[in-house]
């Protein structure tokens, strides 16, 4: 019993560790990905910051995404961009 009392908290500290390590992955800004409110900040003229974005794949908002994936995400109005379009 105590062996698989041990395992439970070696996997729950795994899973911790695992999600820190995920938090400090470097991130970049990527243009035209984000959902209508769901830009992380300043969407362009007439926005202060996030969730401002008026439209889907909004050309000037941004999303933070893991560093070299940006230009391959693909959305109904194109692909992402590392400046805004």
């Amino acid at each position: 019993m105590n062996a698989l009392k041990l395992a439970a908290a070696a996997l729950a500290l795994s899973s911790l560790a695992g999600g820190a390590m995920a938090a400090d992955a470097p991130m970049e800004k990527c243009f035209g990905v984000a959902m209508a409110g769901h830009n992380d900040c300043k969407a362009g003229a007439g926005t202060t910051c996030a969730g401002t974005a008026k439209a889907d794949y909004q050309a000037n908002a941004w999303k933070n995404v893991p560093v070299g994936t940006c230009t391959s995400i693909k959305t109904p109005k194109g692909m992402g961009s590392l400046t805004a379009m």
